[in-house]
């Protein structure tokens, strides 16, 4: 674009899920920090707002799906709300049916529209199970710096700081209770069950770690029945509380910025915890970190994975909705005692093993 730099403002979609939502973060504040004359416009669902909170130059619009701009004539209101904003350019880092009819609107005014490649044929290729191409793909934060590099504004990813840890309000502090422990986080939850590590072995973890009296462990997830589950958990151990069901999503990011660690599985906790430098332990069941959706700057150390010799069919696919039979039981191969010993390198350092 020839407008390189100039104060040229740029639409950024990416509605959903989540986690997609949050690993956006990373390539925008490299963007934001590389050109800094660039205005962006993020359109995403509203419950995602506070994920870009801490960015600057960003503004964050909200697309109602699900009433205001549904269809093709919500879509069309959703243009011509957006249209006054005065877009040089377009990235569609979602590119799904909703972003591909607005960009068919944006094409009335030729404004530069570059869309996500999203691997589908590698991906698929990785996830097949007969001829399976096991090997690293390219992640989705290149794939989202590749939209950006499309419309003129090549983004190095090496050296992208993390966002500011944030204050803690009144309402997380009550809750939390400072002391003198260090806090890790757990979010045993993920959207498909083979993403999932057992609720068994979880308990052994938090068990050990509360045993020690020295972290203050704290339960994360969403929806009524993980809710209820995690209350459960916490009950049984001094040490752990459960963070679901009590905060907004801008009160939760608070509290995984101050972290000292997070436990998660294959999901979006992950790609938030990773967001605030927070250092990111990763359980991996049905799916694999070379389909691109390994937290941010976090060490490939830092993962625990199935174990392929036995389950050689790994990844299944990429989103783990895809458990083929026998493999319902692949997690049982990280073993808790080695989850433990992760949690610990990154809680103790100077404590050898």
């Amino acid at each position: 674009m020839d407008k390189k730099g100039k104060h040229t403002h740029i639409l950024v979609i990416r509605l959903s899920a989540m986690g997609d939502v949050a690993m956006t973060v990373p390539v925008i504040r490299a963007l934001t920090d590389q050109y800094p004359e660039i205005q962006l416009t993020v359109l995403t669902k509203k419950p995602f707002r506070p994920i870009f909170d801490g960015l600057e130059n960003v503004e964050v619009k909200e697309a109602d799906v699900k009433n205001r701009h549904k269809g093709l004539m919500g879509l069309w209101r959703l243009y011509k709300e957006l249209k006054p904003l005065r877009f040089d350019a377009v990235a569609d880092l979602h590119n799904v049916l909703r972003s591909r009819i607005l960009k068919k609107y944006f094409a009335l005014e030729s404004i530069p529209f570059a869309q996500i490649d999203k691997g589908r044929k590698d991906k698929k290729a990785l996830t097949r199970t007969k001829n399976k191409v096991f090997e690293q793909l390219k992640s989705t934060h290149e794939r989202y710096a590749d939209v950006f590099t499309k419309l003129g504004f090549p983004i190095d990813l090496s050296n992208t700081k993390p966002l500011e840890r944030v204050q803690l309000s009144e309402k997380v502090l009550s809750l939390v209770q400072q002391d003198t422990k260090k806090w890790v986080g757990i979010a045993p939850f993920a959207a498909h069950e083979g993403k999932m590590y057992p609720l068994e072995s979880t308990k052994e973890v938090i068990k050990a770690l509360n045993n020690t009296d020295k972290y203050k462990i704290l339960l994360f997830g969403g929806g009524a029945k993980e809710v209820e589950v995690l209350e459960g958990l916490a009950k049984d151990y001094q040490n752990a509380e459960c963070m679901a069901g009590k905060l907004s999503l801008s009160e939760e990011l608070q509290l995984i910025s101050n972290l000292d660690v997070m436990l998660s599985m294959d999901s979006g906790n992950a790609h938030m915890a990773t967001n605030y430098g927070i250092p990111v332990l990763t359980l991996w069941g049905v799916t694999h970190p070379y389909a691109g959706f390994y937290p941010f700057g976090q060490p490939m150390e830092n993962a625990l994975l199935a174990d392929r010799e036995e389950y050689p069919l790994i990844p299944t696919s990429v989103y783990g909705n895809k458990v083929p039979q026998g493999y319902e039981n692949a997690m049982n191969t990280i073993k808790p005692k080695d989850i433990l010993e992760k949690l610990l390198g990154v809680l103790e350092p100077t404590i050898k093993s």
